[in-house]
């Protein structure tokens, strides 16, 4: 009797590793599975641009042109197992094809991006109005009718991790990120792609640490409630030295921020309107056979911007910071934090959290003895990683 056939799944993801001996591709797919593809002689190997839907438009490739670092889509078993019949095709997309396309799209938003936050939404006319971040901050409507659109998940600013949207998914106050073409005077954009996310920049004290589940236990100062705040290996977790801290904190008090050009004076914030972290170059995303492989530009990854009223981008210090532990907390510590806002009391996980704050939150405006961190933010929501 004829067996009834494994029925089979597509999967997309990094090649991890090539045997030819045992003719078999290892893939971690983009699901978090890994997965293992057998190839029979007969396998064929299309080669295909990113971001290009139309597999007429690749081209065959040997295997032994298929490298580790390449991204690809096979046929697996749906039952997870390793075995099946060997792939037919493989469609890849060669890391070094996806390299460029990253420097394409990272120029691309350089040049015709922009980022702030929604002070209007306009669900009629699918029309969004933000404020510009930055020193000279203006007010823009983005015309998101022929958009698509993508939403940051709870615990990652990476692009990658983001989701598929709608438009009616943008509330008040989010962070929106947009591609497209600005009228003459610069009032208006036309958009193609619209990432958006809600994010908060908040500051506590520390009240216990759990190092083993990577998570710390806070008093929010804004509120004077009790959080839960965790940390993942995307997590910038840094502990300010004392100079680092003093600078931030007289950013705080702008009349004793010392003139531009003076000695001791910072350097003008850049503009912000680079791309957002975490770009899809491979199979699966908006632009057809889009996928994750990020890249990173200005402005950093996990970290973001750290600035504030007075400007000024911190990402380099923050990033030359050592890295800091959570043993390393201890009761009573500092700390400011960024993550995505979440429903309630719902624990929060941390895009990024910095230590060693405390002459930053002295400086801070106070409101009936609450902290006030005013424009004060790290500002991590992105689209194509920087």
């Amino acid at each position: 009797m004829a067996q009834t056939p494994t029925p089979l799944k597509s999967v997309i993801g990094e090649i991890t590793a090539v045997d030819a001996g045992s003719k078999q591709i290892k893939l971690k797919g983009d699901d978090g599975t890994a997965y293992t593809i057998t190839l029979a002689d007969n396998t064929s190997f299309l080669r295909i641009p990113p971001g290009e839907k139309d597999l007429k438009k690749a081209s065959k490739i040997a295997f032994s042109d298929v490298m580790v670092g390449d991204r690809a889509l096979a046929r697996v078993p749906s039952d997870g197992s390793d075995t099946g019949l060997p792939a037919r095709t493989i469609v890849i997309m060669t890391k070094g094809d996806l390299a460029q396309k990253h420097e394409r799209d990272r120029a691309e938003w350089q040049k015709r991006g922009v980022v702030g936050v929604a002070t209007a939404v306009d669900p009629a006319d699918k029309q969004v109005t933000v404020t510009t971040r930055g020193r000279d901050a203006k007010t823009l409507v983005i015309d998101a009718s022929a958009a698509s659109f993508r939403r940051y998940a709870p615990d990652s600013t990476r692009f990658d991790d983001a989701k598929p949207s709608a438009f009616a998914d943008i509330q008040m106050g989010d962070t929106v990120r947009a591609l497209g073409d600005k009228n003459e005077d610069g009032t208006r954009l036309k958009a193609e792609e619209v990432v958006s996310g809600a994010f908060q920049t908040l500051a506590g004290t520390v009240d216990s640490v759990d190092a083993a589940a990577n998570e710390i236990h806070i008093t929010n100062l804004q509120t004077k409630k009790p959080m839960v705040v965790r940390v993942n290996p995307d997590s910038l977790v840094r502990r300010l030295d004392p100079a680092a801290a003093a600078m931030l904190a007289r950013r705080l008090r702008p009349a004793t921020t010392p003139a531009s050009g003076a000695p001791g004076a910072e350097p003008q914030r850049p503009g912000e309107q680079g791309p957002p972290p975490g770009q899809r170059g491979g199979f699966g995303g908006p632009g057809g056979f889009a996928g994750a492989g990020g890249f990173r530009g200005p402005g950093g990854g996990a970290g973001g911007r750290f600035g504030g009223g007075a400007g000024g981008d911190l990402q380099q210090i923050l990033e030359r910071m050592p890295q800091l532990s959570l043993a390393e907390l201890k009761k009573g510590d500092a700390v400011i934090i960024s993550a995505a806002k979440a429903p309630g009391d719902a624990p929060i996980t941390a895009f990024a959290l910095i230590a060693g704050v405390e002459p930053v939150l002295e400086a801070a405006p106070r409101s009936s003895g609450e902290v006030n961190l005013g424009s004060w933010n790290l500002d991590l929501g992105g689209g194509p990683e920087e």
